[in-house]
């Protein structure tokens, strides 16, 4: 049974409609996500806003992962993915909400979504070498399940705690490549990682993202009506949509799968990747944000929240974007760090302009980092992916035994 639903080498590696078809949830998530940000513009209703968006791109990452090693074609895969589409709904329908009354629904659907799929995928895939790896994935999720339903019956401080602590045994525990009791820790054997298909998956998760800013700015420059003001907001907001694009594209974004492909440890670059994305998607978030405020007071009075947003959203995607350059190719262009510094050094002197000037002051930071990367590349020939190889080097303790073992770099190509 295992080796008819797992996918088999030669097999093309390109999504599928079903995948597609999962991701227009996202769409909505991303949606509810920003309005409930736009509704609670504080630090508060960030962090909450990050630990929400973490749930959902666990549940995506989980899904995709899944649809990497299983083939989607498969009746029992496409229900599954179904199901999940099914919760991934209910979990963005409750979202603005799941600090408030609807946390029971928002924490039991993401439990329900993740240790049901974990279930299943590790039935059908028993006495396989691969039911090793799901039955630990079902672990830490039997574990972190814990805290978020206990979060869900808690209120206000106790909530955030508990479900902040839910996502950190998460991501904490797929870092250390999910140690479990009895099974030992993940072995990239278990795994096999299809390079072209996860970076194809990951360009799309990005491209729903932009496609909510998009969203947002059609339909709050509908409701703000069409003037000078308004239209030049718009203009800015859809400048800023594409060169996040252009830049999130540009050589990385295109060779990802190459550098999967090459790396001596898919596994571990293929976590960085994971790791990378939710920070740019973050940004982008924050971005549709600014843009809807942009647009409905262009002119308005600039308050510290809405720098916050407007500045802070490009920022976080270049932070991203450069984990993912990293991750490709073991450095990060200067044009990088440079622009997050620059958005910082604005901060201050955006109080005393109107929200419109800031977003343009933003959109201009992201359009210098643009065009430096097009002339970087002018009259070269392509860079090719060259990850960090890392060599494993025993570290001696007493007596000359091993203590710990370090990862040390090796090389860069």
């Amino acid at each position: 049974m295992a080796g008819k639903l797992l996918r088999r080498p030669g097999e093309p590696q390109r999504a599928t409609f079903l995948e597609l078809f999962f991701d227009l949830v996202f769409v909505l998530a991303f949606f509810r996500l920003s309005h409930g940000l736009l509704d609670q513009l504080t630090w508060t209703g960030a962090f909450q806003t990050l630990v929400l968006l973490l749930a959902l791109w666990w549940v995506w990452s989980h899904i995709s992962g899944t649809t990497d090693i299983f083939d989607p074609h498969r009746p029992p895969l496409q229900l599954l993915v179904i199901a999940s589409m099914l919760g991934s709904l209910v979990m963005a329908a409750a979202a603005p909400e799941a600090f408030g009354r609807h946390g029971l629904i928002f924490a039991g659907t993401y439990v329900a979504v993740q240790i049901g799929a974990s279930v299943v995928l590790a039935l059908l895939v028993r006495g396989h070498e691969t039911q090793r790896a799901f039955q630990r994935i079902l672990f830490w999720f039997a574990v972190s399940a814990v805290p978020w339903i206990a979060g869900a019956v808690a209120h206000g401080t106790a909530r955030m705690a508990l479900w902040t602590l839910a996502v950190a045994i998460e991501y904490t525990a797929s870092v250390l490549r999910l140690p479990t009791p009895g099974l030992g820790r993940l072995n990239a054997s278990e795994l096999a990682i299809l390079g072209e298909h996860l970076a194809e998956r990951f360009r799309q998760f990005f491209i729903i993202a932009l496609g909510e800013m998009i969203l947002v700015t059609g339909l709050a420059f509908s409701e703000s009506g069409f003037d000078v003001a308004h239209s030049a907001a718009v203009l800015v907001s859809f400048a800023t949509t594409a060169l996040l694009w252009r830049i999130y594209i540009f050589r990385a974004g295109e060779l990802l799968a190459e550098a999967i492909a090459v790396a001596p440890d898919p596994l571990r670059l293929s976590l960085s990747a994971t790791y990378s994305h939710p920070i740019m998607v973050a940004g982008v978030v924050a971005s549709s944000v600014g843009a809807e405020l942009v647009i409905a007071h262009p002119f308005g009075h600039t308050q510290p929240a809405w720098i916050a947003v407007l500045l802070g959203g490009p920022a976080l995607f270049l932070i991203g974007r450069g984990v993912v350059e990293h991750t490709v190719f073991g450095r990060v262009s200067r044009d990088r760090p440079i622009g997050v510094l620059v958005l910082a050094a604005l901060a201050p002197a955006m109080l005393l302009v109107p929200p419109l000037l800031v977003a343009l002051a933003a959109t201009a930071v992201l359009a210098g980092i643009a065009v430096a990367d097009a002339a970087r590349a002018r009259g070269r020939p392509s860079e090719p992916p060259s990850p960090v190889t890392f060599l494993i080097v025993p570290s001696r303790g007493l007596l000359g035994r091993p203590a710990r073992y370090d990862l040390l770099p090796l090389s860069y190509g």
